[in-house]
């Protein structure tokens, strides 16, 4: 079955590099002669929508980080010194074990219930007893516990309704840090998702009001105190799944004293058994979304000399304690936290970010367009907002914000026009002599369609973009991208839609950062 698999990966992969081949090929050959005729500018300004000039210039960055890392290692062949000052960590009885649910015979069993909850703060606290000394025995450090010992992590996953996952992320966590480390804050979720998160036997925090994803972390972080007693804290997403690799990515990252932040390396979780084709269809392209930013552009943002990522996605991100002291997690008026915590790292100089794909976590994509819909919408309107409440300050990451700004507004909007361009002509051709007698539309017609053909709209506007698709299809492996990727671009217009229709609600809507869930599926295996 192996060598089945392993043929028809190759096979997928010999495919899907002819037809990039031979599209490649023949969109030159159409754009070179495209360019003769208008001057170069359309064949460029197509090739511009396609890729952008974002992606070229961090392309680069990132090239000439792999030559700069790959140069140092070279040179320093010795072994590292050892002997680190292991970081001095108060008893664990400063820390209590909130709804520790322990299995059958563990005798740490106690249940989350409303006797537990605090008077004034709208928080409960469910009692869970004294800390069994046979505590410490359990969890799943592994092998994590042999790397960076002296650094101390904590995991907060802030969940609200996520009945469905949460068990499969704390199940995650636990492969990879010890249970009383993982602390779960329930945002007055009005499913299991407490009662679940109680029953493995991680700290339980339950919100008895909605605070937002936001508050939820700033809750739980100052309810046990997280960033007094852990070098770092972890910030999941309820259905987000760690890569086995992740901790030691982290901290590996983490021994640069510069390094305020970590960025997760987010992989769209790939089941497509569970989806339906527009859940399949919504995974595949996040799936090349995610490739193409991190890879060409990400990568290049975080090299240590240039430090201009603007994005520490929430989905799994670690915060160095004495740089999360110093951020405003909460500020009112946000959609949603990670944009600003990323801000407020830049704005006041807490470090540098840092990215590398040793720290890969997998994420659950939308199963339907409308949870799509919502989604990027919210995350596009948080963006917008977080530009709004930091503005503008002199800065070089403020210089490549602008950059990517102007960008996004200009080819939004000129992938859109030209989209509708597009229409008009597609009516007009098909609809022939009878278009041309309406009033005002032939003359149209024939001065738009001498300018820009169909033709040229369909192949400038198309091809590159199935190109890329290609590209992903033979690196995964998946000939089911070959057909995902003709409806790709639909899916681009809607995120260029969003992206222009969010700039002014981010001016004249508020926000509180109440979340509501998409539809989940159980990511247990």
């Amino acid at each position: 079955m192996r060598i089945v698999r392993y043929t028809a990966g190759l096979l997928t992969g010999l495919v899907a590099l002819v037809l990039t081949v031979v599209l490649f090929f023949s969109w030159f050959s159409y754009a070179s002669g495209l360019a003769a005729a208008t001057g170069g500018a359309l064949a460029y300004a197509f090739l511009w929508l396609a890729f952008g000039a974002n992606l070229l210039l961090w392309t680069v960055m990132g090239l000439l980080r792999l030559t700069e890392e790959g140069a140092r290692s070279v040179l320093r062949r010795r072994p590292r010194a050892g002997g680190r000052r292991a970081v001095s960590r108060e008893g664990s009885g400063d820390r209590v074990l909130v709804a520790a649910g322990g299995s059958a015979g563990s005798g740490r069993a106690s249940e989350l219930s409303a006797s537990g909850h605090a008077e004034g703060g709208g928080t409960a606290v469910a009692d869970a007893g004294q800390q069994s000394s046979d505590v410490a025995g359990h969890g799943s450090a592994g092998v994590e516990a042999a790397v960076d010992e002296d650094l101390s992590l904590a995991v907060v996953i802030p969940a609200h309704n996520e009945e469905p996952v949460i068990d499969g992320a704390i199940a995650s966590a636990l492969r990879l840090f010890d249970r009383w480390d993982i602390y779960v804050v329930s945002d007055s979720s009005g499913d299991a998702t407490a009662e679940i998160a109680a029953s493995t036997g991680v700290n339980v925090l339950e919100l008895l009001t909605n605070r937002g994803k936001a508050g939820a972390i700033e809750a739980v972080i100052e309810e046990f105190a997280l960033t007094d007693h852990y070098d770092g804290v972890v910030i999941l997403d309820a259905d987000t799944e760690l890569d086995e690799g992740y901790v030691r990515g982290a901290k590996r990252q983490l021994r640069d004293p510069a390094v305020a932040a970590v960025a997760g390396f987010v992989v769209s979780e790939w089941k497509p058994w569970e989806r339906t084709f527009v859940g399949r269809l919504i995974s595949a392209y996040r799936d090349r979304l995610y490739f193409l930013l991190q890879y060409f552009m990400r990568f290049g943002q975080t090299w240590k000399r240039t430090n201009t990522s603007f994005i520490v996605p929430g989905f799994a991100s670690v915060y160095r304690s004495s740089a999360l002291r110093e951020v405003d997690i909460n500020p009112k008026g946000l959609v949603i936290e990670d944009f600003n915590m990323t801000f407020e790292v830049q704005r006041k100089r807490l470090g540098k970010i840092s990215m590398r794909p040793d720290t890969k976590a997998y994420s659950q994509d939308p199963f339907t367009f409308r949870d799509y819909y919502k989604q990027v919408g919210r995350w596009t309107l948080g963006f917008w907002q977080t530009v709004r409440r930091h503005r503008v300050w002199p800065s070089v990451f403020w210089l490549a914000l602008a950059l990517y700004i102007v960008e996004v507004v200009v080819v939004s909007f000129t992938l859109l026009a030209t989209t509708l361009v597009g229409v008009f002509v597609l009516v007009g051709t098909l609809w022939g002599e009878t278009a041309l007698t309406v009033p005002y539309f032939g003359d149209g017609f024939t001065a738009v369609s001498a300018f820009l053909p169909l033709t040229a709209i369909v192949i400038g506007l198309f091809v590159p973009d199935y190109m890329l698709t290609c590209v992903m299809a033979m690196v995964r492996r998946r000939p089911s991208y070959l057909l995902y990727g003709l409806f790709f671009f639909p899916i681009r217009l809607v995120d260029a839609y969003l992206s222009l229709r969010m700039i002014p609600r981010a001016w004249t809507a508020s926000s509180d950062g109440r979340w509501s869930s998409p539809i989940r599926v159980s990511n247990k295996s």
